[in-house]
């Protein structure tokens, strides 16, 4: 799966190439001890293919995406080898398919890994939003469930949600982990110290992760492709579809030791984050990820950069359905005359 330096359809370089196969990707968990499907060094770009859980779930993927009026030759292969060969979700897992791991060989418990976010292609011009009974923030809203399949318009970079509604297009990966702390796996549903479904619609191409490593090489994996989300993810999906991400990883040692959750960043802004089963202790974690990072970044006492985060902060939510919320504050970086350089320039 490695190579020579290879390009996409951007013409972005990558390292390796890791395919969605019944091999290569894990259902409904995050394990700590799955071997290493691709290994790399620090500093190397890989281009990943993932594959959406929606339409294996329920039923084989051409006869659910066919009742929608997907045509056959539309549904990828891999969605159907997925379904037929990849190993279930166990009892009390989640839903999602995940792409990995990917064993950063420079990565060690304590240091941070950072993931550039290079580029994030379209596999297919469709997705799907699917709601049920018990689910989202209205769990009593509705009576029966609800699945509608969106086309997308991939020229005009627009979602085609009905003759009068169009979303633009905004893909994402909704989960982006390294294998969690401890030594059993967990759930892909609710996100956590290790990144997961964090749903956080501000990782698009062009920003940055930062995830505190818990194992030796981080064991990154990624999946849950988003092609536009509103901030909460509110009925428990986004349009749901197969992306391929094009990453950059880079190994930071003993930076992670201290991160409590994980940070983000964009050319404009830096993100903090909090999370907790609880929105209000979400919210406080946030504040607090905001007041130490304004402490760092500008030298301000804690009520100064308690003040600031008041005044030009803004918090809002990433994750409101998965058991455990996320809020994140978003700090623009124009509030310092002294900017360091970032790698990608809007």
């Amino acid at each position: 799966m490695t190579s020579a330096p290879r390009w996409n359809a951007a013409g972005i370089t990558h390292d390796a190439f890791l395919p969605s196969t019944s091999r290569t990707v894990v259902w409904g968990r995050i394990p700590t001890d799955r071997p290493p499907v691709l290994r790399i060094k620090s500093g190397q770009t890989v281009r990943i293919d993932t594959v959406t859980h929606q339409g294996i779930n329920q039923q084989d993927p051409i006869a659910h995406f066919g009742a929608a009026g997907i045509a056959p030759d539309q549904v990828l292969r891999d969605a159907v080898d997925i379904f037929n060969n990849a190993a279930r979700p166990p009892q009390g897992a989640g839903a999602h398919v995940l792409t990995g791991p990917i064993h950063i060989e420079e990565a060690r418990p304590g240091d941070m890994l950072e993931v550039r976010i290079l580029d994030i292609e379209f596999r297919v011009a469709y997705g799907q939003n699917y709601t049920a009974p018990g689910r989202g923030v209205l769990p009593e809203l509705l009576a029966e469930p609800a699945s509608k399949m969106v086309r997308l318009d991939l020229a005009r970079r627009v979602a085609l949600f009905s003759n009068d509604i169009e979303i633009p297009l905004a893909p994402f990966m909704g989960i982006m982990a390294v294998a969690p702390p401890g030594s059993t796996s967990v759930s892909t549903k609710p996100p956590g110290s290790f990144g997961g479904n964090m749903d956080l619609k501000q990782l698009q191409a062009g920003a940055t992760l930062y995830l505190p490593v818990f194992h030796a090489g981080a064991q990154f994996y990624t999946g849950d492709g988003h092609a536009a989300q509103g901030d909460g993810e509110v009925d428990g999906t986004a349009i749901e579809i197969s992306l391929t991400p094009t990453l950059q990883f880079i190994v930071h040692p003993g930076a992670g030791a201290a991160m409590r959750w994980p940070r983000a960043e964009d050319a404009a802004h830096y993100c903090v984050m909090g999370m907790d089963a609880d929105l209000d202790a979400a919210l406080a974690n946030a504040v607090n990820e905001a007041v130490e990072l304004l402490q760092q970044k500008a030298g301000l006492s804690a009520a100064e950069a308690y003040a600031l985060a008041s005044l030009s902060v803004d918090f809002r939510i990433a994750e409101a359905v998965n058991i455990i919320k996320l809020v994140y504050g978003m700090i623009p970086k124009q509030l310092f005359r002294n900017k360091p350089n970032y790698w990608h320039a809007n």
